[in-house]
């Protein structure tokens, strides 16, 4: 519940910080106004790692249940404007044991971007889109788990913090929560923490 709440505040400041900037930015014409701000059109990619943490119930079984993997996300985007654009990015959410099997999420999330600075380098994001994704569960003999595949269209959204290295190097910090659906037809958030990087051209 803490991390929910602290997402929907970074994504609320980050959103009404950015069109408040939007609107007064028009009058600003010196490169001070600036030099905070990114360019309009420019693109990065990034590449982040962190910790998931699978929601989905065990069930009543006697094996071992994890909720906890390894996260991976590559991804790549374009600000169409000074606070708002687009990303594409593949993510693996890691492969965690349970019921004498394991459960993997993995997919592809399209989302709208909001950013915008804050204090010198530092910036907040925030971000809500879908993400296209792919389970697979097997367990062990004598478990009374849902095996299989599946794979639908489910909501995603996150929000994290952001420190400019350089203007091409960006370092983030982020939270982040992707629906997925599972055998047997449950449909439950995976969440995940990650530190990343980001390359700006």
């Amino acid at each position: 519940m803490n991390a929910r709440v602290l997402i929907a505040f970074v994504c609320a400041a980050s959103i009404a910080t950015g069109a408040f900037a939007q609107a007064t930015s028009s009058a600003e014409t010196g490169s001070s106004a600036r030099s905070l701000m990114p360019g309009k059109g420019r693109g990065y990619i990034g590449l982040s790692l962190g910790r998931s943490h699978y929601t989905s119930s065990c069930g009543a079984t006697s094996f071992s249940c994890d909720s906890n993997g390894n996260a991976v996300e590559i991804s790549a985007g374009s600000m169409l404007g000074n606070f708002w654009g687009v990303e594409l990015g593949y993510l693996d959410m890691g492969r965690i044991s349970r019921g004498g099997g394991t459960t993997r999420a993995r997919g592809l999330d399209l989302s709208l971007v909001g950013k915008t600075p804050v204090w010198d380098a530092l910036g907040v994001f925030g971000k809500v889109g879908t993400t296209y994704g792919r389970t697979e569960t097997t367990a062990g003999a004598g478990s009374t788990a849902a095996t299989g595949s599946e794979r639908g269209f489910g909501l995603s959204y996150g929000a994290g913090v952001s420190y400019d290295f350089t203007a091409q190097l960006s370092a983030t910090l982020a939270l982040e929560s992707h629906d997925f659906r599972f055998a047997g037809g449950a449909r439950d958030p995976v969440r995940s923490t990650s530190l990343g990087l980001q390359y700006k051209y």
